[in-house]
Protein backbone atom coordinates (compact mmCIF):
# COMPACT_ATOMS: atom_id res chain seq x y z
CA UNK A 1 0.00 0.00 0.00
CA UNK A 2 1.11 3.27 -0.74
CA UNK A 3 2.10 4.77 2.76
CA UNK A 4 2.46 8.27 1.58
CA UNK A 5 -0.88 8.56 0.40
CA UNK A 6 -2.91 6.75 3.26
CA UNK A 7 -1.26 8.95 5.94
CA UNK A 8 -2.29 12.38 3.81
CA UNK A 9 -5.85 10.91 3.77
CA UNK A 10 -5.58 9.93 7.49
CA UNK A 11 -4.18 13.66 8.37
CA UNK A 12 -7.38 14.99 6.07
CA UNK A 13 -9.80 13.06 8.36
CA UNK A 14 -8.52 14.20 11.05
CA UNK A 15 -8.87 17.94 9.78
CA UNK A 16 -12.50 17.10 8.90
CA UNK A 17 -11.78 17.26 5.19
CA UNK A 18 -13.63 14.45 4.65
CA UNK A 19 -14.24 14.80 1.14
CA UNK A 20 -10.40 14.50 0.54
CA UNK A 21 -9.68 11.70 2.72
CA UNK A 22 -12.72 9.99 0.59
CA UNK A 23 -10.63 10.37 -2.62
CA UNK A 24 -7.34 9.76 -1.05
CA UNK A 25 -8.02 6.28 0.53
CA UNK A 26 -9.52 4.93 -2.74
CA UNK A 27 -6.81 5.96 -4.83
CA UNK A 28 -4.57 3.84 -1.95
CA UNK A 29 -7.08 1.20 -2.92
CA UNK A 30 -6.56 1.72 -6.94
CA UNK A 31 -2.71 2.42 -6.85
CA UNK A 32 -1.42 -0.46 -8.74
CA UNK A 33 2.26 0.66 -8.22
CA UNK A 34 1.42 -0.27 -4.42
CA UNK A 35 0.19 -3.80 -4.21
CA UNK A 36 -1.85 -3.98 -0.50
CA UNK A 37 -0.49 -6.64 2.49
CA UNK A 38 -3.15 -8.89 4.05
CA UNK A 39 -5.47 -6.98 5.73
CA UNK A 40 -4.99 -4.21 4.18
CA UNK A 41 -7.81 -4.39 1.72
CA UNK A 42 -10.02 -4.46 4.83
CA UNK A 43 -8.52 -1.06 6.68
CA UNK A 44 -8.98 1.01 3.20
CA UNK A 45 -12.88 -0.14 2.85
CA UNK A 46 -13.23 0.30 6.28
CA UNK A 47 -11.72 3.91 6.33
CA UNK A 48 -13.81 4.76 3.12
CA UNK A 49 -16.68 3.89 4.94
CA UNK A 50 -15.92 6.24 7.73
CA UNK A 51 -15.63 8.53 5.33
CA UNK A 52 -19.10 8.18 3.98
CA UNK A 53 -20.79 7.95 7.15
CA UNK A 54 -19.27 11.17 7.98
CA UNK A 55 -20.24 12.53 4.10
CA UNK A 56 -23.75 11.34 5.01
CA UNK A 57 -24.54 8.45 2.99
CA UNK A 58 -24.68 5.88 4.51
CA UNK A 59 -26.04 3.63 1.90
CA UNK A 60 -22.94 3.76 0.18
CA UNK A 61 -20.90 3.47 3.65
CA UNK A 62 -22.71 -0.11 3.96
CA UNK A 63 -21.01 -1.21 0.13
CA UNK A 64 -17.39 -0.22 1.91
CA UNK A 65 -17.88 -1.69 5.21
CA UNK A 66 -19.09 -5.00 3.53
CA UNK A 67 -16.50 -5.04 1.45
CA UNK A 68 -14.45 -4.72 4.39
CA UNK A 69 -15.61 -7.48 6.12
CA UNK A 70 -14.57 -9.37 3.01
CA UNK A 71 -11.02 -9.20 3.94
CA UNK A 72 -10.64 -12.30 6.04
CA UNK A 73 -6.96 -11.02 6.98
CA UNK A 74 -8.61 -7.95 8.46
CA UNK A 75 -8.38 -7.65 12.20
CA UNK A 76 -11.10 -5.11 13.22
CA UNK A 77 -14.05 -7.25 11.78
CA UNK A 78 -16.03 -6.50 14.67
CA UNK A 79 -15.34 -2.64 14.53
CA UNK A 80 -16.53 -2.91 11.04
CA UNK A 81 -19.15 -4.74 11.42
CA UNK A 82 -20.97 -2.59 14.40
CA UNK A 83 -20.67 0.23 12.30
CA UNK A 84 -22.38 -1.68 9.52
CA UNK A 85 -24.64 -2.51 11.82
CA UNK A 86 -24.97 1.83 12.71
CA UNK A 87 -25.41 2.44 8.37
CA UNK A 88 -28.23 -0.11 8.33
CA UNK A 89 -30.04 1.57 11.63
CA UNK A 90 -29.47 4.91 10.17
CA UNK A 91 -31.62 3.04 7.18
CA UNK A 92 -34.26 2.10 9.27
CA UNK A 93 -33.23 -1.54 8.13
CA UNK A 94 -33.03 -2.76 11.85
CA UNK A 95 -33.41 -6.32 10.84
CA UNK A 96 -29.89 -6.28 8.95
CA UNK A 97 -28.90 -4.16 12.04
CA UNK A 98 -29.10 -6.52 14.45
CA UNK A 99 -27.40 -9.20 12.35
CA UNK A 100 -24.42 -7.31 11.90
CA UNK A 101 -24.52 -6.61 15.72
CA UNK A 102 -24.45 -9.75 16.37
CA UNK A 103 -21.87 -10.40 13.98
CA UNK A 104 -20.06 -8.10 16.04
CA UNK A 105 -20.33 -8.86 20.02
CA UNK A 106 -19.51 -12.48 18.51
CA UNK A 107 -16.23 -11.26 17.53
CA UNK A 108 -13.61 -12.36 20.30
CA UNK A 109 -11.09 -9.31 19.33
CA UNK A 110 -13.25 -6.66 19.21
CA UNK A 111 -12.53 -4.81 22.77
CA UNK A 112 -15.67 -2.63 22.74
CA UNK A 113 -19.09 -4.88 22.13
CA UNK A 114 -21.23 -2.99 24.51
CA UNK A 115 -21.01 -0.23 21.69
CA UNK A 116 -22.30 -3.25 19.43
CA UNK A 117 -24.70 -4.29 22.41
CA UNK A 118 -26.36 -0.95 22.78
CA UNK A 119 -26.70 -0.52 18.99
CA UNK A 120 -28.30 -4.16 19.20
CA UNK A 121 -30.79 -2.93 21.31
CA UNK A 122 -32.00 0.28 19.82
CA UNK A 123 -32.94 -1.46 16.49
CA UNK A 124 -34.66 -3.98 18.47
CA UNK A 125 -36.43 -1.48 20.21
CA UNK A 126 -37.24 -0.41 17.10
CA UNK A 127 -38.25 -4.18 15.88
CA UNK A 128 -40.89 -3.98 19.13
CA UNK A 129 -38.42 -6.51 20.49
CA UNK A 130 -38.88 -5.04 23.94
CA UNK A 131 -37.23 -8.24 25.70
CA UNK A 132 -34.33 -9.14 23.66
CA UNK A 133 -33.02 -5.40 23.51
CA UNK A 134 -33.64 -5.38 27.30
CA UNK A 135 -30.52 -8.25 26.91
CA UNK A 136 -28.42 -6.34 25.09
CA UNK A 137 -28.81 -2.91 27.40
CA UNK A 138 -28.07 -5.32 29.96
CA UNK A 139 -24.97 -6.39 28.77
CA UNK A 140 -23.27 -3.54 27.59
CA UNK A 141 -24.12 -1.82 31.20
CA UNK A 142 -22.01 -5.43 32.30
CA UNK A 143 -19.15 -4.69 30.03
CA UNK A 144 -15.91 -4.29 32.41
CA UNK A 145 -14.96 -1.47 29.22
CA UNK A 146 -18.16 0.37 29.01
CA UNK A 147 -16.79 3.65 30.60
CA UNK A 148 -20.39 4.70 31.29
CA UNK A 149 -23.24 2.23 31.45
CA UNK A 150 -25.74 5.01 32.53
CA UNK A 151 -27.95 4.55 29.49
CA UNK A 152 -27.88 1.13 29.60
CA UNK A 153 -29.30 1.40 32.93
CA UNK A 154 -31.69 3.97 32.05
CA UNK A 155 -33.02 2.12 28.81
CA UNK A 156 -33.22 -0.96 30.79
CA UNK A 157 -35.18 0.63 33.35
CA UNK A 158 -37.59 1.80 30.82
CA UNK A 159 -37.63 -2.12 29.12
CA UNK A 160 -38.93 -3.61 32.85
CA UNK A 161 -41.61 -0.33 33.25
CA UNK A 162 -42.80 -1.52 29.55
CA UNK A 163 -43.01 -5.41 31.49
CA UNK A 164 -44.91 -3.94 34.57
CA UNK A 165 -42.15 -4.70 36.71
CA UNK A 166 -41.61 -0.99 38.24
CA UNK A 167 -39.67 -2.66 41.41
CA UNK A 168 -37.19 -4.16 38.64
CA UNK A 169 -37.06 -0.81 36.92
CA UNK A 170 -36.44 1.10 40.34
CA UNK A 171 -33.39 -1.47 40.69
CA UNK A 172 -31.93 -0.66 36.87
CA UNK A 173 -32.51 3.20 37.81
CA UNK A 174 -31.00 3.63 41.13
CA UNK A 175 -28.13 1.10 39.78
CA UNK A 176 -27.22 4.03 37.18
CA UNK A 177 -27.29 6.83 40.16
CA UNK A 178 -23.35 6.62 41.71
CA UNK A 179 -22.37 7.20 37.94
CA UNK A 180 -21.14 10.51 36.60
CA UNK A 181 -23.44 12.05 34.03
CA UNK A 182 -24.74 15.35 32.85
CA UNK A 183 -27.11 17.22 34.99
CA UNK A 184 -29.81 16.98 32.29
CA UNK A 185 -29.56 12.97 32.34
CA UNK A 186 -29.65 13.09 36.13
CA UNK A 187 -33.07 14.84 36.30
CA UNK A 188 -34.36 12.58 33.53
CA UNK A 189 -33.28 9.49 35.51
CA UNK A 190 -34.89 11.10 38.71
CA UNK A 191 -38.00 11.93 36.95
CA UNK A 192 -38.04 8.19 35.35
CA UNK A 193 -37.28 6.77 39.04
CA UNK A 194 -40.23 9.07 40.48
CA UNK A 195 -42.84 7.35 38.23
CA UNK A 196 -41.21 3.77 39.03
CA UNK A 197 -41.59 4.43 42.42
CA UNK A 198 -45.25 5.55 42.42
CA UNK A 199 -45.70 2.42 40.43
CA UNK A 200 -44.23 0.45 42.92
CA UNK A 201 -46.89 1.99 46.02
CA UNK A 202 -43.66 3.83 47.14
CA UNK A 203 -45.25 7.92 47.42
CA UNK A 204 -42.80 9.54 49.19
CA UNK A 205 -39.45 7.88 47.58
CA UNK A 206 -41.48 9.36 44.25
CA UNK A 207 -41.99 12.71 46.09
CA UNK A 208 -38.43 12.46 46.76
CA UNK A 209 -37.53 11.42 43.64
CA UNK A 210 -39.58 14.15 41.57
CA UNK A 211 -37.91 17.14 43.79
CA UNK A 212 -34.35 15.80 42.93
CA UNK A 213 -35.44 15.99 39.14
CA UNK A 214 -36.47 19.36 39.63
CA UNK A 215 -34.50 20.49 42.31
CA UNK A 216 -32.03 22.92 39.60
CA UNK A 217 -35.27 24.37 37.78
CA UNK A 218 -33.81 23.56 34.56
CA UNK A 219 -35.87 20.40 33.91
CA UNK A 220 -39.84 20.26 33.13
CA UNK A 221 -41.62 17.15 34.20
CA UNK A 222 -43.83 15.51 31.54
CA UNK A 223 -47.35 15.38 31.48
CA UNK A 224 -47.57 11.87 33.10
CA UNK A 225 -44.71 12.80 35.17
CA UNK A 226 -46.61 16.26 36.69
CA UNK A 227 -49.54 13.58 37.04
CA UNK A 228 -47.59 11.03 38.88
CA UNK A 229 -45.79 13.65 40.73
CA UNK A 230 -49.31 15.30 41.79
CA UNK A 231 -50.79 11.88 42.64
CA UNK A 232 -47.52 10.99 45.05
CA UNK A 233 -47.93 14.40 46.67
CA UNK A 234 -51.35 13.66 47.39
CA UNK A 235 -50.93 10.72 49.09
CA UNK A 236 -48.28 12.12 51.26
CA UNK A 237 -50.36 14.91 52.42
CA UNK A 238 -52.67 12.44 53.75
CA UNK A 239 -49.91 10.57 55.28
CA UNK A 240 -50.05 7.66 53.09
CA UNK A 241 -46.52 7.01 52.42
CA UNK A 242 -46.72 3.38 50.66
CA UNK A 243 -49.56 2.13 48.87
CA UNK A 244 -50.03 -1.37 48.15
CA UNK A 245 -49.78 -2.86 44.69
CA UNK A 246 -51.71 -6.34 43.01
CA UNK A 247 -47.77 -7.45 43.05
CA UNK A 248 -46.25 -9.76 45.53
CA UNK A 249 -43.76 -7.22 47.31
CA UNK A 250 -40.27 -7.60 45.74
CA UNK A 251 -37.60 -6.22 47.92
CA UNK A 252 -35.38 -3.89 46.04
CA UNK A 253 -31.62 -5.00 44.90
CA UNK A 254 -28.78 -4.04 46.08
CA UNK A 255 -27.17 -1.27 44.40
CA UNK A 256 -23.95 -1.33 42.64
CA UNK A 257 -21.00 1.40 42.68
CA UNK A 258 -19.15 2.63 39.86
CA UNK A 259 -16.38 0.07 41.26
CA UNK A 260 -18.55 -2.57 41.65
CA UNK A 261 -19.33 -4.06 38.33
CA UNK A 262 -19.76 -7.49 38.89
CA UNK A 263 -22.40 -6.65 41.56
CA UNK A 264 -24.52 -5.49 38.83
CA UNK A 265 -25.37 -8.77 37.30
CA UNK A 266 -27.47 -8.58 41.02
CA UNK A 267 -29.24 -5.89 40.00
CA UNK A 268 -30.08 -6.52 36.38
CA UNK A 269 -32.38 -8.88 35.86
CA UNK A 270 -33.29 -9.85 32.48
CA UNK A 271 -37.33 -10.04 31.57
CA UNK A 272 -38.67 -10.34 28.23
CA UNK A 273 -40.80 -7.49 27.11
CA UNK A 274 -41.56 -8.72 23.34
CA UNK A 275 -44.52 -7.40 21.82
CA UNK A 276 -44.30 -4.18 23.77
CA UNK A 277 -44.34 -0.63 22.60
CA UNK A 278 -41.89 0.99 24.30
CA UNK A 279 -42.01 5.08 23.26
CA UNK A 280 -38.78 6.31 22.23
CA UNK A 281 -37.24 10.03 22.86
CA UNK A 282 -36.65 10.59 18.92
CA UNK A 283 -33.06 10.86 18.72
CA UNK A 284 -31.45 9.87 15.88
CA UNK A 285 -30.23 6.03 15.42
CA UNK A 286 -27.35 6.68 13.38
CA UNK A 287 -24.51 6.04 16.32
CA UNK A 288 -21.01 5.62 14.89
CA UNK A 289 -18.17 4.08 16.03
CA UNK A 290 -14.46 4.88 14.55
CA UNK A 291 -11.87 2.87 16.76
CA UNK A 292 -10.46 1.25 13.54
CA UNK A 293 -7.21 -0.94 14.47
CA UNK A 294 -5.60 1.63 11.90
CA UNK A 295 -2.48 0.68 9.51
CA UNK A 296 1.01 -0.28 11.06
CA UNK A 297 0.78 2.39 13.87
CA UNK A 298 -1.73 1.11 15.87
CA UNK A 299 -4.00 4.74 16.00
CA UNK A 300 -7.13 4.96 17.29
CA UNK A 301 -9.25 8.13 17.04
CA UNK A 302 -11.90 6.88 19.21
CA UNK A 303 -15.38 6.85 18.42
CA UNK A 304 -18.00 9.42 18.01
CA UNK A 305 -21.10 8.15 19.57
CA UNK A 306 -24.71 10.61 19.27
CA UNK A 307 -26.52 9.77 22.23
CA UNK A 308 -29.27 7.18 20.94
CA UNK A 309 -31.22 4.99 23.35
CA UNK A 310 -34.45 4.95 24.33
CA UNK A 311 -34.56 6.83 27.57
CA UNK A 312 -38.27 8.34 27.94
CA UNK A 313 -38.69 10.11 31.22
CA UNK A 314 -42.48 10.18 30.05
CA UNK A 315 -43.05 6.87 29.82
CA UNK A 316 -46.19 6.08 31.96
CA UNK A 317 -47.44 2.71 32.68
CA UNK A 318 -51.22 1.62 34.34
CA UNK A 319 -50.49 -0.39 37.25
CA UNK A 320 -50.88 -3.89 36.94
CA UNK A 321 -51.35 -4.03 33.08
CA UNK A 322 -50.14 -7.51 33.28
CA UNK A 323 -52.30 -8.84 36.07
CA UNK A 324 -51.37 -12.46 34.90
CA UNK A 325 -47.87 -12.20 35.22
CA UNK A 326 -46.74 -11.84 38.62
CA UNK A 327 -46.07 -15.73 39.32
CA UNK A 328 -42.27 -15.29 38.97
CA UNK A 329 -42.30 -12.74 41.89
CA UNK A 330 -44.24 -15.22 43.72
CA UNK A 331 -41.55 -17.19 43.66
CA UNK A 332 -38.61 -14.84 45.05
CA UNK A 333 -36.41 -12.11 43.07
CA UNK A 334 -33.44 -14.87 42.74
CA UNK A 335 -35.86 -16.61 40.95
CA UNK A 336 -36.75 -14.09 38.31
CA UNK A 337 -32.81 -12.76 38.00
CA UNK A 338 -31.59 -16.47 37.22
CA UNK A 339 -34.85 -17.25 35.11
CA UNK A 340 -33.96 -19.26 32.57
CA UNK A 341 -34.85 -18.61 27.98
CA UNK A 342 -36.93 -20.74 28.24
CA UNK A 343 -39.38 -19.34 31.06
CA UNK A 344 -38.22 -15.82 29.61
CA UNK A 345 -39.82 -17.38 26.00
CA UNK A 346 -42.79 -18.51 27.87
CA UNK A 347 -43.58 -14.81 29.17
CA UNK A 348 -42.70 -13.32 26.35
CA UNK A 349 -45.13 -15.31 24.26
CA UNK A 350 -47.85 -14.71 27.08
CA UNK A 351 -47.53 -10.36 27.05
CA UNK A 352 -47.37 -10.44 23.32
CA UNK A 353 -50.45 -12.58 23.20
CA UNK A 354 -52.00 -10.13 25.95
CA UNK A 355 -50.57 -7.05 23.51
CA UNK A 356 -52.34 -8.24 20.67
CA UNK A 357 -55.49 -9.41 22.09
CA UNK A 358 -55.58 -5.91 23.35
CA UNK A 359 -54.90 -4.38 20.39
CA UNK A 360 -57.06 -6.72 18.21
CA UNK A 361 -60.27 -6.11 20.36
CA UNK A 362 -59.70 -2.30 19.69
CA UNK A 363 -59.51 -2.88 15.92
CA UNK A 364 -62.76 -5.06 15.74
CA UNK A 365 -64.23 -2.26 17.79
CA UNK A 366 -63.15 0.51 15.68
CA UNK A 367 -64.04 -1.55 11.79
CA UNK A 368 -67.73 -2.63 13.41
CA UNK A 369 -68.07 0.97 14.07
CA UNK A 370 -67.09 2.11 10.65
CA UNK A 371 -69.37 -0.62 9.01
CA UNK A 372 -72.52 0.23 10.63
CA UNK A 373 -72.04 4.12 10.32
CA UNK A 374 -71.29 3.14 6.14
CA UNK A 375 -74.29 0.52 6.35
CA UNK A 376 -76.30 3.84 7.90
CA UNK A 377 -75.03 6.29 5.12
CA UNK A 378 -75.97 3.70 2.36
CA UNK A 379 -79.63 3.46 3.87
CA UNK A 380 -79.85 6.76 4.43
CA UNK A 381 -78.60 7.64 0.90
CA UNK A 382 -81.47 4.93 -0.69
CA UNK A 383 -84.75 5.89 1.35
CA UNK A 384 -83.24 9.59 0.01
CA UNK A 385 -83.87 8.43 -3.64
CA UNK A 386 -87.08 6.68 -2.91
CA UNK A 387 -88.45 9.95 -2.20
CA UNK A 388 -88.88 9.58 1.83
CA UNK A 389 -87.73 12.12 3.87
CA UNK A 390 -87.96 13.99 7.05
CA UNK A 391 -90.54 14.99 7.70
CA UNK A 392 -92.68 13.16 5.47
CA UNK A 393 -95.16 13.88 2.67
CA UNK A 394 -97.74 12.39 5.17
CA UNK A 395 -96.52 14.37 7.74
CA UNK A 396 -96.87 17.87 6.02
CA UNK A 397 -100.25 17.20 4.30
CA UNK A 398 -101.51 16.43 7.87
CA UNK A 399 -100.20 19.34 9.43
CA UNK A 400 -101.88 21.57 6.52
CA UNK A 401 -105.30 20.28 7.19
CA UNK A 402 -105.15 20.40 10.72
CA UNK A 403 -104.74 24.43 11.00
CA UNK A 404 -104.51 25.62 7.37
CA UNK A 405 -104.01 29.26 8.48
CA UNK A 406 -101.30 28.66 11.15
CA UNK A 407 -99.57 25.88 8.95
CA UNK A 408 -99.22 28.13 5.38
CA UNK A 409 -96.29 29.64 7.15
CA UNK A 410 -94.56 26.53 7.28
CA UNK A 411 -95.08 23.71 4.98
CA UNK A 412 -95.56 26.12 1.78
CA UNK A 413 -92.24 25.96 -0.49
CA UNK A 414 -90.01 29.30 -0.04
CA UNK A 415 -90.71 29.53 -4.24
CA UNK A 416 -94.40 29.89 -3.50
CA UNK A 417 -95.47 33.57 -2.83
CA UNK A 418 -97.77 34.84 -0.31
CA UNK A 419 -100.72 35.40 -2.80
CA UNK A 420 -100.40 32.10 -4.33
CA UNK A 421 -100.22 30.69 -0.74
CA UNK A 422 -103.59 32.48 -0.05
CA UNK A 423 -105.14 31.07 -3.19
CA UNK A 424 -104.26 27.84 -2.41
CA UNK A 425 -105.33 27.58 1.11
CA UNK A 426 -108.92 29.05 0.24
CA UNK A 427 -110.29 25.82 -0.63
CA UNK A 428 -108.63 23.81 1.72
CA UNK A 429 -111.29 22.70 4.36
CA UNK A 430 -109.98 21.62 7.95
CA UNK A 431 -109.78 18.15 9.06
CA UNK A 432 -107.62 16.99 11.86
CA UNK A 433 -107.85 13.10 10.19
CA UNK A 434 -107.84 13.87 6.84
CA UNK A 435 -107.26 10.31 4.66
CA UNK A 436 -104.19 9.67 2.33
CA UNK A 437 -105.76 7.88 -0.41
CA UNK A 438 -102.76 7.88 -2.66
CA UNK A 439 -99.14 9.13 -3.57
CA UNK A 440 -96.67 8.96 -6.15
CA UNK A 441 -92.97 9.71 -4.86
CA UNK A 442 -89.57 10.32 -6.23
CA UNK A 443 -86.60 11.85 -4.96
CA UNK A 444 -87.23 15.46 -5.91
CA UNK A 445 -90.73 15.56 -6.19
CA UNK A 446 -94.37 13.58 -4.69
CA UNK A 447 -98.02 14.19 -5.53
CA UNK A 448 -100.22 13.27 -2.63
CA UNK A 449 -103.99 12.33 -2.95
CA UNK A 450 -106.12 13.56 0.08
CA UNK A 451 -109.88 13.40 1.02
CA UNK A 452 -110.88 15.84 3.77
CA UNK A 453 -114.74 15.73 5.46
CA UNK A 454 -116.48 18.86 5.88
CA UNK A 455 -118.38 19.92 8.93
CA UNK A 456 -121.68 19.42 7.38
CA UNK A 457 -120.42 15.43 6.29
CA UNK A 458 -119.17 16.22 3.10
CA UNK A 459 -116.16 15.08 1.56
CA UNK A 460 -113.40 17.09 -0.45
CA UNK A 461 -111.00 15.61 -2.56
CA UNK A 462 -107.20 17.09 -3.23
CA UNK A 463 -103.97 16.76 -5.42
CA UNK A 464 -101.26 18.37 -3.07
CA UNK A 465 -97.78 18.51 -5.59
CA UNK A 466 -94.73 18.64 -2.97
CA UNK A 467 -90.91 19.57 -3.61
CA UNK A 468 -88.04 18.55 -2.21
CA UNK A 469 -86.91 20.96 0.77
CA UNK A 470 -83.51 19.21 2.23
CA UNK A 471 -84.49 16.08 3.57
CA UNK A 472 -88.03 17.03 4.30
CA UNK A 473 -91.06 18.01 1.72
CA UNK A 474 -92.77 21.13 1.32
CA UNK A 475 -95.88 21.64 -0.70
CA UNK A 476 -96.10 23.76 -4.03
CA UNK A 477 -99.45 23.56 -4.84
CA UNK A 478 -102.68 22.49 -3.95
CA UNK A 479 -106.12 21.97 -6.20
CA UNK A 480 -109.66 20.34 -5.61
CA UNK A 481 -109.40 16.70 -7.54
CA UNK A 482 -112.24 15.48 -8.70
CA UNK A 483 -111.09 11.47 -10.05
CA UNK A 484 -114.09 11.19 -12.14
CA UNK A 485 -112.57 14.01 -14.51
CA UNK A 486 -108.91 12.11 -14.68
Amino acid sequence: MNNQLFDQANRQYQQKDYQGALMGFTQCLQDATCPLAPGEMGLLYHQIGNCLVKLKNPTEAIHAYTQATADPAYSAAGTVECNLGMAYASLRDYDNAVRCFEQAVSDDSYPAVYKAYMGMGNALMKLGKSAEAGVAFREAALDEENPDPTKALLNLGVCFMALDRPADAVASYESALPFDMTPATRNKLYASLGQAYVSCGEMEKAVNAFEQAIADKTYFLSDSASVDYQRAVGAVAQGVTTVGQGLAAVPAPPVASPSQTSALTQVLPVADMSGLDVAADGTSMAVYEEDAAYYDDGYDEGYDVQDAFYYDEGASYDDGAYPGYVGVYEQGEDHFFNASDEELEQWSRGLAKQDRKRRNVGLKILVAFIIVILLACAGGVFAYTQGFGFPSQETVVRELFANPEAAKAEVFSKATSASSIDTMIEPVTQDASPVIDGMNKSMSDSTVYVTAHTPEGGEVQYRISMVRDLIGWKISNIELYFPSQN
